[in-house]
């Protein structure tokens, strides 16, 4: 019992409790291989040197200055200890066949005593912590001191709970039993197995005295089988457990497991974040992805009690004027290109202005109608591919023509409309991989285009394959180039005369739209509709014969073709066309241009309003009194009200009467919507209206004032179309008539709208084959109705057309 003597002995000794700390520390390196044996035993002999004088190796000095007193017993043991240690010795007390029959011995008195056995199962992390701390098997390399050493620092708890001392115990029995006698007699031949077992016995006494008086608790640590060996010591030792990967430095706090054990340990702080992430889950539980949520899906958010709702009647449907009877009216436009090409060759049609804003071309109907002769009849006899003809009656053809040459568009328009050919005007691509043009490709693959008519210019300016041919287009389809100039057009044979028809319901051009998510459409236009639109804006604007209208907009589409391409020629009118690039250089090019060619008409923007207010200081000799209409072709968005106000106000001592400005509502699914109209030609006066936003945002109309912040000004866009039919749907699910305080979308049902999204059935019969119902289900008309994709809502008067958004379909 020398050992065990020895053991008491050094464990007698009183060391301060910094000691014992970095002994712990020490033991700790030692067990997880962070120093080396040989480093262990020097540092912890440096840490006793002070306290046990007669160890092996420490400097004479330290043993001089702290000698303390102690038995011979203690002084042997400590020599057999540092002996031990320079041979590599195993810890033999608990690996001998003894140790195993005293532990089930105690395990056999435990169950005498009957105790209730443990019926649930504990924390996986708590039983490999309690692992940690039962002595080392043959792998380890700690000596027998160490051995004894950690098994007593062991946190010494009163039990609690027995629920997990059977599992604990039965590892301490596979841990020791399974390689005690193979390790004990190969690692240690000289050891002393009798020392080791009676250790071993008086363990497993106090074990089985520990046991029978333990008390119930699931959320106990497991036993210290140290108790009974050092009990004398617990009052000055810290209560510490050696855990596995714990750094040093950290004093001892209460580890929680997975399932809420706590357990008192050195814990670092990454690994109490560890454990913290580990407790909580990355991810719902399964069974959550499987819940329907019914009752979010039943459940109908209750409106709120006090927000504003409709209270006026429901709205009938509005009809506009007549279309007035015109006796010598063309029965279509060609018929009026021909008339006034053949009867008045030289009447101006067009004029083109350069960046500098000189005029570098006048077109006139002669000219106009030449050309376009020209042009159809080369596309139709002299384009041809394996001997025939490229092109036949109906196949649609890509007009790509720049904002500054409006000459070459008007001709390249008219001329396929005299080939019975179906114009489909885009934008010149920028580059090869444009974003905006792939959506112009896919339009053109959807309409079946093979041919591109350009100008010689232009060509020239797109990109280049290295044949010296126009690249493919990213997302186009694959095209034949054909440049309009002179020079490539054939005269036509004597024999050979255009068929001039009447207006149908074939489709005479494709005009292309971009919807909200970026993709390009085209509406198809007929006949019939383009002839009703011209007849429509004639009578709304009073247009005349000889009339000179200055155009801002762009002339493929919208607002600028129909006035400045469609409706002037049909009137024979005199357009000045207002490139953008001049515009850039120059806001008030326009305004000059009204001035030098007495233009009676101006077709603009809020932007080239806002523009020229910015540069009209220096001018100072601008007269604007030859406009009767000015045209404002996007005054259905709410903010151009201030551009309009602000634009009269400085230029109403120049001439500018207030009932010139004449703002207007179009899509390009219902054409023009409304317009409103001077008083001469029996428009009411303008109408603004302050209504509240907060009212708006439930599409309820309620009158405020401008006092406030939280109001929205709007002005009326006239009145509606003639021929025309307008009512106000709701926006969402079935078309029902809204009241006359509410907004909706305009709907419209005219022969002068689009008919048809080309190629898209689906989206065509939502859009232009609408049948708005009233409250009771009962359908308005037989005639399905447009949707304008307009936000707005009829006037007091039923006159007015007022508009408070815009939205796109």
């Amino acid at each position: 019992m020398a050992a065990e003597r020895g053991g008491c002995s050094l464990e007698a000794v009183p060391l301060p409790p910094e000691v014992r700390e970095s002994l712990a520390e020490l033991e700790l390196e030692l067990s997880e291989g962070d120093i080396t044996q040989k480093g262990y035993e020097k540092k912890r002999a440096k840490l006793l040197a002070r306290y046990i004088p007669l160890i092996q190796g420490v400097d004479p000095s330290l043993q001089a200055e702290n000698r303390i007193p102690g038995s011979s017993q203690a002084t042997a043991a400590v020599s057999k200890q540092q002996k031990a240690r320079s041979t590599n010795s195993r810890d033999e007390r608990f690996r001998s066949d003894v140790h195993t029959e005293a532990v089930q011995a105690a395990l056999a008195k435990y169950k005498e005593r009957k105790m209730p056995m443990p019926s649930k199962r504990r924390s996986v992390l708590v039983h490999s912590s309690v692992e940690t701390y039962t002595p080392p098997d043959t792998s380890s390399a700690s000596e027998d001191e160490g051995s004894l050493r950690r098994q007593g620092r062991i946190t010494s708890t009163p039990f609690q709970s027995h629920s997990s001392v059977e599992p604990w115990l039965n590892r301490v029995i596979q841990g020791s039993s399974t390689s005690s006698s193979a390790s004990s007699t190969s690692s240690h031949p000289g050891g002393k197995p009798a020392a080791a077992s009676s250790t071993a016995t008086a363990a497993a006494t106090v074990l089985a005295d520990l046991m029978a008086h333990a008390q119930l608790d699931n959320h106990s640590a497991p036993p210290d089988v140290t108790t009974g060996l050092v009990e004398h010591l617990h009052h000055e030792r810290p209560q510490v457990a050696s855990v596995r990967g714990i750094p040093r430095g950290y004093n001892s706090s209460i580890l929680e497991t997975a399932d809420g054990v706590p357990v008192n340990s050195r814990v670092s702080s990454k690994i109490q974040q560890l454990l913290n992430t580990l407790k909580r889950p990355k991810r719902p539980p399964l069974k959550e992805f499987f819940v329907d949520d019914f009752e979010e899906l039943l459940e109908v958010q209750q409106p709120d009690p006090n927000q504003p709702k409709p209270e006026g009647d429901q709205m009938t449907v509005l009809k506009g004027e007549p279309l007035g009877v015109v006796t010598n009216w063309p029965p279509s436009l060609l018929a009026a290109l021909q008339r006034w090409g053949t009867t008045q060759p030289k009447t101006p049609c067009l004029t083109a202005l350069d960046t500098t804003g000189k005029a570098i071309y006048t077109l006139t109907y002669g000219k106009l109608w030449s050309r376009s002769l020209k042009l159809a009849y080369t596309l139709l006899n002299k384009l041809t591919s394996k001997n025939e003809p490229l092109l036949k009656p109906g196949h649609r053809v890509a007009l790509v023509f720049p904002n500054s040459d409006p000459v070459m568009f008007m001709v390249a328009f008219y001329g396929c409309l005299l080939a019975d050919l179906v114009p489909v005007p885009i934008e010149v691509p920028l580059t090869r991989k444009d974003a905006g043009s792939q959506q112009i490709g896919f339009l053109l693959g959807s309409c079946g285009v093979t041919l591109a008519l350009t100008t010689d210019v232009c060509q020239k300016g797109l990109p280049k394959a290295q044949t010296g041919e126009v690249v493919t287009f990213k997302g186009w389809p694959r095209l034949v180039w054909f440049v309009i100039d002179g020079k490539h057009l054939a005269k036509p044979a004597k024999d050979w005369h255009p068929q001039v028809r009447d207006a149908s319901a074939d489709i005479a051009y494709i005009e292309y739209k971009t919807s909200k998510e970026g993709s390009a459409m085209g509406i198809t236009i007929s006949h019939a509709s383009m002839l009703a639109h011209c007849h429509a804006l004639t009578q709304s604007c009073g247009y005349s014969e000889a009339e000179t209208l200055t155009n801002v907009l762009d002339f493929k589409r919208e607002a600028g073709l129909w006035h400045g391409v469609l409706t002037s020629v049909m009137n024979r009118m005199h357009v000045v066309s207002i490139p953008y690039a001049l515009m850039k250089v120059n806001p008030l090019s326009w305004i000059q241009k009204v001035c030098s060619y007495k233009a009676r008409v101006a077709v603009v923007k809020s932007r080239d309003m806002h523009w020229s207010l910015l540069a009209q200081r220096d001018q100072r000799d601008v007269n604007l009194s030859s406009l009767r209409m000015l045209i404002v072709a996007d005054g259905a968005n709410p903010w151009s009200i201030s551009s309009c106000d602000a634009f009269l106000n400085v230029f109403q001592s120049r001439g500018l009467r207030p009932e010139v400005i004449c703002p207007c509502a179009s899509s390009s699914e219902a054409l023009t919507v409304a317009i409103r109209r001077p008083p001469d030609l029996g428009g009411p006066p303008p109408g603004k209206a302050v209504l509240s936003m907060n009212c708006l945002s439930y599409s309820v109309i309620r009158v405020d004032t401008e006092e406030k912040l939280s109001v929205l000004t709007v002005q009326d866009v006239g009145q509606v179309m003639p021929g025309a039919n307008v009512c106000v749907v709701k926006v969402d699910g079935t078309p029902y008539l809204c009241k006359t305080d509410e907004v909706g979308e305009i709907c419209v049902n005219s022969g002068a709208t689009g008919t048809a999204y080309y190629g898209l059935l689906g989206i065509t019969k939502n859009v232009f084959e609408t049948i708005p119902v009233t409250a009771a289900g009962v359908p308005v008309s037989a005639q399905p109705f447009t949707r304008t994709g307009l936000l707005g809502f009829i006037g007091p008067h039923f006159t007015m057309l007022s508009r408070c958004g815009r939205f796109l379909n």
